[in-house]
C-alpha cells in the first residue's frame, strides 16, 4: 500500500454521546442536552452542506467535506470518526436561527409601518410605528450583535446578561477579544482544506469519467449502427470506472495525494481484503445517487435549488461514511479474503453497476438538459447539477 506524501491534517473525531451516558459532574441532563446539541450539529451541517452546494464554486466545500468524511472513516476504520465539525456546525446553526429569530420582530414592525404609511403617510399611527420601527431595530439589532459577541449559543441569545454587557465596556477590549475569538473559529472550519481536497477530488472523478459519458453522450446523436457500438462501449466503460471509483475516491481523501485518485492496482488488492464490505458500500452508493435524478425532470427555480441539494447529502452522507468504512477494513485486514467471498461480490457487484449504468443512460430522455445531463455525476462531482449553475 502506498503512503501519503504530504501530511494528513489531524482533527479530533466528534461522535453522539450515548443515549443516557452522563457527563462528569452534569448528570444525566447533562448528557442528554449534549445529545440534542450534536443531533443539532448535524441537522446543521446538512442544512450547511446542502446550502453551499448550490453555490457555484462553494460547492467544492462540500464534495471536500464529504471526501474528508470517507478519508477519516478509512484511515480509523470507525464510522464515528466521520461526523467531523458536527460541534461547530451546532454554533453557526444557533447563530442563524438566533438571528433569524430576533428579526422577525424587526420585519413585522416594518410591515405596520409601510402599510400605515399606504394608508396615511401624515398620520400619528404612522409616526408610531416609524418611532417603534427605530426602537426595536436598536434594541434587537444591539442584542444579536451582543449575542454574538458572547459566542452566539442558544443561552446568549435568550438572556442579554445586561450586567456583563456593562462590565465588558467599562473594561474594554470586547471587540479585541470578539475578533480573536471569530478568527480562531473561522480558522477551526478548515475551509482552504476542504475546498482544495474537493477540487482535487472533482479533477480525479472527472477524469476517470469524461471519456465513457462522453461516450454516451455522443451516442446519442449518431445514426443506428453506430450509436450502438458506441453507446455500448460508453456503458461498459462507465460500469467499469463505478467498480471503483468510489473506493479510489475514499483512498484518496485518506491519504490526501492527487495520485492516489489513480491507483487502481492498489484498490484492486484492498477489494481483495474486505470483498463484502465493499460490495456493500458500491451498492449504497449508487442507489442513494438515484433518487436525485428524479428532481432534474423539471428544473427547479434558482432560490429552490437547495432542495435537491439537501436530498443529496441526506442520501450521499451515509454511503460516503460506508465507503470509508469498507475502505478501513480492507486498510486493516493484512491478508485477502476466502476466493468464495471475493469472486461472489464481484460477481453481485456486475448487476448493480449495469442497473446504475442503464438508469444514468436514461436519465437523459427525461432531464431538463438532455445528454448534457449525463455529465452530472452528482455521486462522485458536485451534489447539484453543476451545468444548470
Amino acid at each position: 500500500m502506498s503512503h501519503s506524501s504530504e501530511p494528513v491534517m489531524a482533527e479530533p473525531a466528534e461522535s453522539v454521546p450515548p443515549a443516557g451516558a452522563a457527563q462528569p459532574g452534569r448528570g444525566w441532563f447533562g448528557a442528554v442536552l449534549a445529545t440534542i446539541q450534536w443531533l443539532f450539529g448535524l441537522l446543521s451541517m446538512i442544512v450547511l452542506l446542502a446550502v453551499a452546494a448550490t453555490i457555484p464554486l462553494v460547492q467544492l466545500l462540500s464534495l471536500g467535506y464529504l471526501l474528508e468524511v470517507s478519508g477519516r472513516v478509512a484511515r480509523t476504520g470507525r464510522l464515528r470518526d466521520g461526523f467531523i465539525g458536527i460541534h461547530n456546525a451546532a454554533r453557526v446553526g444557533t447563530l442563524l436561527l438566533g438571528t433569524g429569530l430576533f428579526l422577525l420582530p424587526i420585519f413585522f414592525v416594518r410591515e405596520m409601518w409601510l402599510t400605515a404609511r399606504l394608508i396615511d403617510p401624515a398620520s400619528e399611527v404612522t409616526r408610531g410605528w416609524r418611532i417603534g420601527l427605530l426602537v426595536v431595530s436598536v434594541l434587537l439589532l444591539t442584542h444579536i450583535l451582543w449575542a454574538w459577541l458572547r459566542g452566539g449559543r442558544f443561552r446568549d441569545f435568550a438572556w442579554p446578561a445586561p450586567l456583563k454587557f456593562w462590565r465588558q465596556l467599562r473594561s474594554g477590549g470586547l471587540f479585541t477579544d470578539a475578533r480573536d475569538a471569530t478568527w480562531n473559529f473561522v480558522s477551526s472550519l478548515r475551509l482552504p482544506h476542504y475546498l482544495w481536497l474537493g477540487l482535487r477530488g472533482f479533477v480525479g472523478a472527472l477524469l476517470w469519467l469524461v471519456l465513457p459519458v462522453t461516450l454516451l453522450a455522443v451516442a446519442t446523436r449518431l445514426p443506428e449502427p453506430a450509436a450502438v457500438l458506441i453507446g455500448l462501449c460508453g456503458g461498459l466503460l462507465l460500469a467499469t470506472v463505478l467498480l471503483y471509483l468510489p473506493l479510489l475516491q475514499a483512498h484518496f481523501a485518506a491519504e490526501n495525494r492527487f495520485g492516489a485518485m489513480f491507483e487502481l492496482g492498489t484498490i484492486r488488492q484492498l477489494y481483495r481484503r474486505a470483498p463484502l464490505a465493499c460490495w456493500f458500500a458500491l451498492l449504497i452508493t449508487l442507489a442513494f445517487a438515484l433518487p436525485l435524478y428524479l428532481l432534474k425532470i423539471e428544473l427547479l427555480p434558482r432560490e429552490a435549488a437547495w432542495l435537491p441539494s439537501l436530498v443529496f447529502v441526506v442520501f450521499i452522507f451515509p454511503a460516503r461514511l460506508l465507503t470509508g468504512w469498507a475502505l478501513g477494513r480492507a486498510r486493516h485486514h493484512l491478508q485477502p479474503r476466502h476466493f468464495i467471498f471475493r469472486w461472489s461480490a464481484r460477481l453481485a457487484a456486475l448487476p448493480v453497476v449495469a442497473v446504475y449504468t442503464l438508469i444514468v443512460f436514461l436519465t437523459q430522455y427525461l432531464s431538463w438538459y438532455g445528454a448534457y445531463s449525463l455529465y452530472e455525476q452528482h455521486a462522485f462531482l458536485v451534489p447539484v447539477p453543476f451545468l444548470g449553475l
